[in-house]
């Protein structure tokens, strides 16, 4: 009997072991990230067996014979052959370089293949992050080919995405899909609010987004996606020093714990030079996000952001200082700073395979202060004397988003409907101060007056509902309808008498505003594909368009009316070309009207016009090669357009390049594992200073290098910025005051060193 038992025992454990042998475990994540990755395909070569990845980026894997050879496989990244030697593994997945294939989640809130949407939308990657080591977001955007982002010093910063360059609200910036700033109080500087260390991805719709996000997003839609909690335990810190004074030191550390991830990070950047510059500049950055998983269908992401930032503000020169390179600053007191807290949580749940549901709050704290060299204005018959203003623009939000998905058998359709409520109270004060300069022209100083110019708060409500509805009435074509609605109240609180200079009386006003859109994508196969769209996007007047002077003029939103069509194309598995084309008309736009009593106002008095082609290409010809190269060549016009007193109709918009272009070769040998090097080209065509179009700016032309090396997890690198020292400017405006260049960055050198260390992958 005892031999029976032994012999029935031995079979047991080389049965067990037999189905350890035919069975393997593992995580997935994203090679640089560290992060689970959701959805990927594990299969055994030439069998009809595979599993994949949950949530976690975890799978089993089971066969009837022993596994010996694995292959994976995940949309946006290189497939991978992987030997295995035991019952158990971590794949580290690189991403591709040069694929249509991508996942995006800005074009609906929900993650897509790029190629289902129909819009033109691009995005940054984390590799192209870590490679490009930018000490400013623009370096990062203006890859994106349509797009400039303005260097105005120290991450100052305004935009242009098929619109001029310029400063007005029609470009909408998000943090997970939630906008940085409340509606109604754009600020051109809004991404000094954003925290570019901790990111992960940037997507950047162009062209109206109204339809999905609302109000300003007209130009267009920049998502800055946070970084999620890593799989294993990983973490960084790295330092770096550059030409003029600059310092930056940035870290993080991240984990996962049975059901919790968390990851925290951020930077600390700072500048010291000379008083007669004028251009010190400090800022902290910090990022905390925590995931806990409740099941395989329920998850709670919550995240917390903080920036304490304040810079030197140096104004624009005239024509003889900026070809010159004498870039001392005429101002010696002027400043800005932001105080920026943001908090949000989300709730995410699966129904099952067609039905989702997310439920999110969050939470705004923003305060700007600043003594704007914009405001500084000689006084009449004393060339010692001038005057300013110090002002404070803060508001704290309370919000929330719901939004539910639901697929259907009928024609492979889709709805995604939404509701948003953000209320925002907001407060502005500024007072009167006098300024001092001496015979060199120089504003020395300032004493502050008991003048108060403005202080008022108004009260901001923006409620919307959003519904979205996809179908495939055939095999290859998708059809998109969607249409927001939105409203705003404005509660008009003014703390001041009728005689002051923003003397307006309390007064509530609302805006509503219907935007529609449809698109649609056909797959003619073999990553080919065209879209077409028609979309809409509006701009209600902002606070200092309403209440700033005596009388709150009567205004309605600036709306906009986009077509456009494009396409796509893959270059075997080497590359891949995407072109698009558009339209946009806007009518009702703000302008400043002249009235008979020689007073100014606000009217809705702008009629424009915007053309443009996009297109892109991305290539490896060999492996380690990589050339990217991409622009846009439009033209911007008045086409009905009167402001104070003059007539603009016909001309081309001031401050509008022909053409936007840039381009960059990377190289990654493969005798020197862990070495890049990299070259860009930025150019920009000439444009007109002003809206009479009496005098152009030739444009410019600049480079960039970079390079680096890793090895065991550790990081040198080198970047160039301005390579030949070419002298240009970022934007030239020309008003009655005279010509004033913003000078481009002269050549600045950045050395860093890093080291990162995380679990041991396979």
């Amino acid at each position: 009997m005892k031999t029976i038992y032994s012999l029935m025992a031995c079979l047991v454990m080389l049965i067990n072991l037999a189905s350890a042998q035919n069975t393997i475990t593992g995580k997935v994540f994203d090679k640089e990230t560290k992060e689970p990755l959701f959805g990927v395909t594990i299969f055994i070569p030439n069998t009809q067996t595979g599993a994949t990845t949950d949530s976690k980026g975890n799978f089993t894997l089971t066969s009837e014979n022993k596994i010996e050879t694995i292959k994976i496989s995940f949309i946006g990244y290189k497939t991978q052959t992987l030997a295995i030697s035991g019952n158990s593994v971590n794949i580290a997945l690189e991403a591709s370089t040069a694929s249509l294939k991508e996942i995006i989640i800005s074009a609906n809130r929900e993650q897509q293949q790029r190629t289902e949407a129909p819009i033109a939308i691009h995005s940054i990657s984390k590799l192209t992050m870590l490679e490009t080591k930018a000490t400013r977001l623009d370096l990062l955007l203006n890859k994106t080919p349509g797009v400039f982002m303005v260097d105005l010093g120290n991450e100052q910063h305004s935009m242009s995405i098929r619109q001029p360059l310029g400063y007005r609200s029609l470009f909408l910036y998000l943090e997970d899909g939630i906008p940085i700033r409340t509606t109604g109080d754009f600020n051109h500087n809004a991404l000094i609010e954003i925290n570019y260390a901790t990111l992960n991805k940037i997507e950047i719709i162009k062209g109206p987004a109204s339809s999905l996000y609302g109000s300003e997003a007209v130009g267009g839609a920049v998502n800055f996606i946070t970084q999620s909690p890593s799989l294993i335990p990983t973490g960084k810190v790295q330092a770096e020093v550059g030409s003029f004074g600059y310092k930056r030191s940035d870290f993080f550390a991240s984990t996962t714990v049975k059901k919790l991830g968390l990851f925290i990070g951020g930077y600390y950047a700072n500048r010291d030079q000379a008083d007669s510059l004028h251009n010190d500049f400090h800022k902290l950055a910090l990022n905390i996000r925590g995931d806990y998983t409740f099941s395989e269908k329920t998850k709670l992401i919550t995240t917390a952001s903080f920036i304490d930032y304040k810079t030197d503000q140096i104004g624009g020169l005239d024509s003889a200082h900026f070809y010159d390179k004498d870039y001392k600053s005429f101002q010696r007191f002027t400043y800005r700073s932001v105080n920026t807290f943001r908090a949000k949580s989300s709730l995410q749940h699966q129904w099952n395979e067609k039905s989702n549901t997310s439920f999110t709050i969050f939470y705004r704290n923003s305060v700007i202060g600043q003594n704007p060299f914009y405001k500084i204005k000689s006084v009449s018959g004393n060339p010692l004397k001038a005057r300013g203003e110090i002002n404070k623009d803060g508001f704290q939000s309370y919000g929330a988003i719901a939004q539910h998905s639901q697929k259907f058998k009928f024609l492979n359709s889709k709805l995604i409907g939404g509701v948003n409520v953000d209320f925002s109270p907001a407060t502005y004060q500024s007072k009167f101060i006098s300024i001092d300069k001496n015979g060199e022209g120089v504003y020395t100083s300032y004493t502050l007056s008991d003048s108060v110019l403005t202080e008022y708060n108004v009260d901001l409500l923006n409620t919307a509902e959003y519904l979205q509805f996809e179908i495939n009435p055939i095999k290859r074509l998708k059809l998109i309808t969607a249409i927001r609605y939105d409203r705003l109240d404005y509660k008009f609180d003014n703390h001041l008498a009728s005689s002051a200079f923003t003397g307006a009386p309390d007064e509530t006003n609302y805006f509503e505003h219907f935007t529609p859109k449809v698109g649609l994508t056909f797959d003619f196969k073999k990553d080919r594909g065209v879209y077409l769209n028609y979309s809409t996007g509006f701009a209600p007047p902002n606070i200092t368009e309403l209440y700033t002077g005596v009388k709150v003029p009567s205004l309605k939103p600036a709306s906009y009316i986009n077509y456009e069509g494009g396409g796509w194309f893959a270059i075997g598995e080497k590359g891949y070309f995407d072109m698009s084309i558009y339209q946009m008309d806007g009518t009702n736009e703000i302008v400043s009207v002249k009235l008979s009593d020689g007073s100014t106002e606000n009217q809705n008095a702008g009629k424009t016009q915007h053309r443009g082609i996009e297109a892109s290409i991305k290539y490896n010809p060999v492996e380690g090669l990589t050339i990217r190269a991409g622009g846009t060549y439009a033209e911007h016009k008045y086409i009905n357009y009167i402001e104070k007193g003059i007539d603009y109709s016909g001309n081309i918009m001031s401050q509008a390049p022909q053409y936007i272009a840039n381009s960059e070769i990377i190289y990654k040998p493969k005798f020197i594992k862990g070495f890049r090097f990299a070259i860009e080209w930025q150019g920009m065509g000439n444009y007109y200073m002003d809206a009479k179009n009496t005098q152009k700016y030739d444009g410019f032309h600049s480079f960039n290098a970079r390079m680096g090396y890793t090895i065991k997890g550790f990081e040198i690198w080198a970047n160039c910025i301005n390579l030949t020292n070419a002298t240009c400017a970022a934007t030239v405006e020309k008003s009655s005051f005279g010509t004033s260049y913003r000078p481009c960055q002269l050549r600045t050198f950045n050395l860093g060193i890093g080291y990162t260390f995380s679990k041991k992958e396979k």
